[in-house]
C-alpha cells in the first residue's frame, strides 16, 4: 500500500485541515494519492498552487491527484481543466469521511470529478475532527471558520463561507486532551478569530473564551491567540490581557493599512486612531506586549502620502513583527476593479516596509539583551520567548520544556542565550 501524499498551501488553518484529512484518508483507506490543498488568498497564490500540481504529477505519474482548499473552492473550474488533476473537492467536502471513502480503491462505480458545494449553505465547522496538530511543543486549535465580513481585497469569504465557531465545550475539552498528552502551548486559530461566539447561543465573545479555557485548564502553561481583529476586541479579552499571565503577550493584528481613507476603500472597519488606541491600551493593560502586523503595500488609490501612513503606523502602533503583502489583484474582488498602483512602485514600496520592519525587530531584540526569559523550547536549541521571539543555546536542552534563561546576545533576528 502507498499512502497518500500532502501539500500544503497557505494558512496556519489549511495546515491543521490536511491533518484532518490525513485521518480521514487513512480511515477510509485511500491509496496511491496526492492532495494539494491551495490557498486562495491572492492570484500568486493560485499559481504557485498550479506549480505545485505540475510537480507533484510529474513526481507522481501513476497516482490520484486531488486538488482542494479555498482556490479549488473559488474556481474549480481552473483545476478541472488541468490535464495533471483527477479531482477537485471543496473546502466542506474535504472534510467529510464520505469524500474520502469514495475514493478507496475497493469502491465500485466512479464518483464525480468534481465535488465542490455552495460554501454559503455551510453551519458547522469541523473542529471535532483532530486534536489539533503542530510540533511536540505548541498545538494549534482550530476555533472559528468562514468570515462575515467583505473587504475589499478579499476572496477568502469565498473560499471559506460565512463565520461559525466550535462551542466552548468542544474547544475546553480537546485542549484538556492537549494537555494531558504533554503539551505546554495551545494557540488558538481561525479565520476571523474575534467573530468567535457570533452565531453561538447567547452569543459569547473571544474574551469569554479565552477566560473559560484558562479557568478549566489550569493546567495549560501557555494560551496563545493568533491573527485578531482589534476593533473587534471584547472587554473579557482585555481583561485576560491584564490579568493572565498564562495568556501569551504576543498578538498578530489585521491592520492592512495606515491610512483612513484606503481603510476605507479596504472597506475595513477600524480607521488608524482605533488600532493606535487598541495597541496603546493593551501596553498600558501588559507593558511587555508585543504585536504583529499584516500590512498591504500598494492598495490600488495609494499615494505617496497614503503609504507614509502605513510606515508612520509601524511605530504609531509599536509593531514588531511585520508581514508585508505586496498588492495583487485578485480578480473576482472590487479592488481588483479599481485604479491600480504602478507594479514598481508596489515594489518599492514593499521593500521599505520590509525595511522598517528589520529595524524594529532590530530595536525588539537590543532591548532583550540581559533580561530572564521562560523559553518553550521547539527543538534541542531553539525556543521561543512568550512574546514569540525566537532564542538559540549553545547547549542541548529538554524539547516541549519551557526554560528560564537570560538573554546574552543577538544572531542576526533571533537571541542568543
Amino acid at each position: 500500500m502507498k499512502p497518500p501524499v500532502f501539500s500544503t498551501l497557505g494558512c496556519r488553518l489549511n495546515a491543521y485541515e490536511t491533518e484532518a484529512m490525513k485521518d480521514l484518508a487513512k480511515q477510509a483507506g485511500v491509496e496511491n494519492a496526492v492532495v494539494v490543498n491551495t490557498c486562495a488568498v491572492t492570484s500568486e497564490a493560485v499559481r504557485k498552487a498550479k506549480q505545485e500540481i505540475r510537480k507533484l504529477r510529474r513526481e507522481n505519474p501513476d497516482a490520484t491527484l486531488i486538488v482542494t482548499g479555498c482556490a479549488a473552492q473559488v474556481e474549480p473550474e481552473t483545476f478541472a481543466t488541468m490535464p495533471e488533476v483527477t479531482k477537485v473537492i471543496g473546502n466542506t467536502e474535504k472534510m467529510n469521511p464520505a469524500t474520502w471513502q469514495g475514493m478507496a480503491p475497493n469502491l465500485i462505480g466512479e464518483t464525480e470529478a468534481v465535488q465542490v458545494d455552495d460554501i454559503m449553505s455551510v453551519t458547522e465547522t469541523a473542529g471535532h475532527l483532530i486534536d489539533g496538530f503542530g510540533t511536540r511543543s505548541r498545538a494549534y486549535v482550530q476555533v472559528q471558520n468562514g468570515c462575515d465580513h467583505r473587504c475589499t481585497f478579499c476572496i477568502i469569504p469565498f473560499g471559506r463561507g460565512n463565520s461559525r465557531s466550535v462551542p466552548a465545550g468542544v474547544v475546553v475539552d480537546q485542549i484538556k486532551r492537549l494537555v494531558d498528552k504533554g503539551y505546554n502551548e495551545v494557540v488558538l486559530t481561525g479565520v476571523d478569530l474575534t467573530s468567535w461566539g457570533a452565531d453561538l447561543p447567547a452569543t459569547p465573545k473571544l474574551g469569554d473564551l479565552v477566560m473559560r479555557i484558562l479557568k478549566l485548564v489550569p493546567d495549560l502553561p501557555r494560551l496563545r491567540i493568533s491573527s485578531i481583529d482589534s476593533i473587534e476586541v471584547d472587554e473579557n479579552l482585555m481583561q485576560a490581557i491584564a490579568t493572565e499571565p498564562r495568556l501569551m503577550p504576543h498578538l498578530h493584528l489585521s491592520l492592512q493599512h495606515g491610512d483612513d481613507l484606503i481603510l476605507k476603500r479596504m472597506k475595513r472597519r477600524h480607521l488608524r486612531d482605533d488600532a493606535i488606541r487598541f495597541a496603546e491600551d493593551a501596553i498600558k493593560l501588559r507593558p511587555d506586549m508585543t504585536f504583529g502586523a499584516d500590512i498591504i503595500a500598494g492598495f490600488p488609490t495609494e499615494t505617496e502620502e497614503a503609504f507614509e501612513n502605513s510606515m508612520r503606523l509601524v511605530d504609531d502602533c509599536h509593531l514588531t513583527w511585520l508581514h508585508v503583502f505586496p498588492y495583487s489583484a485578485r480578480p473576482g474582488t472590487p479592488a481588483a476593479r479599481m485604479p491600480q498602483v504602478n507594479g514598481k512602485a508596489i515594489k518599492d514600496r514593499a521593500a521599505r516596509l520590509r525595511a522598517k520592519g528589520d529595524e524594529v525587530v532590530a530595536r525588539h531584540l537590543a532591548a532583550q539583551v540581559g533580561k530572564t526569559h521562560h523559553i518553550l523550547m521547539e527543538n534541542d536549541r531553539m525556543g521561543r520567548t512568550a512574546q514569540f521571539t525566537e532564542v538559540l543555546f549553545d547547549t542541548d536542552q529538554s524539547e516541549s520544556q519551557i526554560i528560564e534563561a537570560v538573554i546574552k546576545g543577538i544572531d542576526g533576528n533571533q537571541l542568543r542565550a
